[in-house]
């Protein structure tokens, strides 16, 4: 069982790193907590959704501000709809960039939507990486036998 332990100590030391890093928040805790013994794999299905919308979102975004004429409309309904699911997953530094995102957006600024853009996919491909990374710490310490550890 020594295994378990090292493996728990892992993901009670990475999640800590995350919350403070502010990659997540609160919401994410919250995701957590709803699953159980009915539903082991919930928080895993949740972030998996969560991968695939924000990837055509982004696909979404790029097509959007590459358009001879920007449908600044168009744009911003995607990139509310990325805030939404970032904030529903506890992804903190992907909904805040969304959230200067939105603000160029209202000023119809091509330039800064650009740039906006890059920096929610910077932050996007940073926490899916964490998130996958967490995922897998978490089947490790199942798969040693263990349980994952109570973040609340």
């Amino acid at each position: 069982m020594e295994i378990v332990a090292k493996l728990q100590k892992q993901f009670m030391d990475f999640i800590s790193a995350l919350y403070r890093e502010r990659f997540l928040d609160d919401q994410f805790l919250q995701l957590q907590k709803l699953q159980d013994e009915s539903n082991p794999d919930f928080v895993f299905e949740v972030v998996t959704l969560f991968f695939e919308d924000s990837e055509k979102l982004i696909n979404n975004l790029a097509a959007a501000l590459q358009q001879q004429v920007v449908d600044f409309k168009q744009v911003d309904s995607h990139v509310h709809q990325f805030k939404g699911s970032s904030s529903s997953i506890g992804a903190q530094r992907v909904k805040n960039a969304c959230m200067v995102f939105k603000t160029f957006c209202e000023e119809k600024n091509i330039e800064g939507c650009v740039q906006c853009l890059q920096q929610v996919k910077h932050e996007y491909f940073l926490v899916k990486n964490k998130l996958e990374t967490l995922m897998r710490l978490e089947k490790q310490i199942l798969a040693a036998g263990g349980r994952i550890p109570d973040l609340s």
